[in-house]
């Protein structure tokens, strides 16, 4: 009893539940949680503190950055959610609250639009500083099942190179993006190899415009670091797959590069096996074991999962 009376200990007071609400809804730095409240960054450090220390908050570490989300796992998350349940939804603090977090997001999203925008012509370049292309193309192939693919999905087609690669083992393959730049590289890339049962369609990762159940394979190649909520992205991907249906995940393992966050607008600096696990669990996903590629500096993963035949 003692560690739930010190949680709600923890959560009652107005900064500490307005920083638990804010947590329930994306990953957030001290910075950015002091942007929103108004507060100084001693203060608000404080608070967070007092609400990992309870168990209501999770703190993790990617380089010189801290981000904070709503706890997930262990004796008192489901106590954390049901207090950020239980605020009213027409408060007019929470209210004031999430649509700061509405314009930081915002301004995100558009750091990385921005970073598309400008090297959607020297994307293969940029990529071929960090990936090595042919080793990581040969470890996905050898992903394609001996009857090929019947529908494929590409989740951030960017040039639409992953379109191209499968294109041979496919009856039919979709690839979307949210930048028309990029899409116009990858509609010309297309349309120079002459492949016609391959499209791409400007769309949010987050609202994949398929139906449910109706693809064979997902890929996500090198997308997910950019992405704001990870997982939700997989949710999204595996609910489009049908029964027997596989899930490729192509990005970094966990690194401390920060010039990539700094220069090149990645949101993650990689992944661990752990998290992408459970994220594949949380998405009904059976996961294979995950396939490293070690590079100099950067190790390459391949993460794979299939939703159940029944």
């Amino acid at each position: 009893m003692d560690f739930l009376l010190g949680a709600l200990k923890a959560a009652a007071e107005p900064t500490r539940l307005r920083l638990l609400a804010l947590c329930a809804h994306g990953e957030l730095t001290v910075s950015e949680l002091t942007q929103i409240l108004g507060q100084s960054q001693p203060r608000v450090s404080r608070h967070l503190k007092l609400l990992c220390d309870a168990g209501l908050l999770d703190r993790f570490r990617e380089g010189i950055w801290a981000y904070y989300r709503l706890a997930e796992r262990g004796a008192v998350a489901e106590l954390a959610r049901t207090l950020v349940d239980a605020i009213p939804a027409d408060d007019p603090g929470l209210a004031l609250d999430l649509e700061r977090l509405d314009q930081i997001k915002r301004a995100r999203q558009e750091t990385a639009a921005q970073y598309f925008r400008d090297n959607a012509a020297r994307w293969h370049e940029v990529r071929s500083l960090h990936v090595p292309e042919r080793e990581v193309e040969q470890a996905l192939l050898a992903l394609v099942p001996a009857g090929g693919i019947g529908d494929l999905l590409d989740i951030g087609t960017g040039t639409g190179r992953m379109l191209e690669l499968f294109a041979p083992h496919v009856t039919r393959a979709l690839g979307i993006d949210a930048s028309r730049e990029m899409l116009a590289v990858a509609r010309a890339n297309l349309e120079k190899a002459g492949l016609r049962h391959v499209q791409v369609r400007l769309a949010d990762m987050y609202q994949v415009p398929v139906p449910t159940g109706s693809q064979d394979m997902v890929i996500i190649h090198q997308v997910l670091h950019y992405a704001e909520e990870p997982q939700e992205v997989l949710a999204e991907a595996a609910r489009v797959l049908r029964p027997g249906g596989s899930l490729v995940v192509v990005d970094f393992a966990s690194h401390a590069l920060e010039n990539l966050r700094t220069d090149h607008a990645h949101r993650r600096l990689g992944f661990t096996d752990a998290d992408m696990a459970q994220w594949f669990a949380n998405a009904g996903l059976m996961a294979a074991a995950p396939v490293h590629l070690p590079g100099t500096p950067l190790t390459v993963t391949l993460w794979s999962g299939q939703r159940p035949a029944s």
